[in-house]
């Protein structure tokens, strides 16, 4: 019996947005930016995703908030939130130019 090798690109989600209206939506790029993550391919995925290290950075802060409480928490939480909605603002902004 054969066990095939299947890649985490078999697992992804279509975009639905693509899918039904032809365009690509402000997420798209992420699920494989991800996979170039995991696969150690840091500028692929930066290529891929721009948004995916703010992204990174401001879930993993809001992970460590929960647990230690910074002092200035809230503050730095909004500002990796606005950087994360400028990179995928631009990000999305420059798709539909190009």
């Amino acid at each position: 019996m054969y066990f095939t090798m299947m890649s985490p690109e078999d697992y992804m989600f279509t975009c639905l947005n693509k899918k039904l209206f032809g365009f690509e939506c402000f997420g798209c790029g992420g699920q494989r930016a991800l996979v170039h993550l995991f696969h150690g391919e840091f500028i692929e995925a930066f290529k891929m995703y721009p948004a995916i290290y703010p992204l990174i950075m401001l879930f993993g802060y809001i992970s460590l908030n929960i647990f230690f409480k910074f002092k200035n928490g809230s503050k730095i939480i909004s500002i990796l939130a606005i950087t994360s909605i400028v990179f995928i603002l631009t990000n999305y902004i420059i798709k539909l130019i190009s």
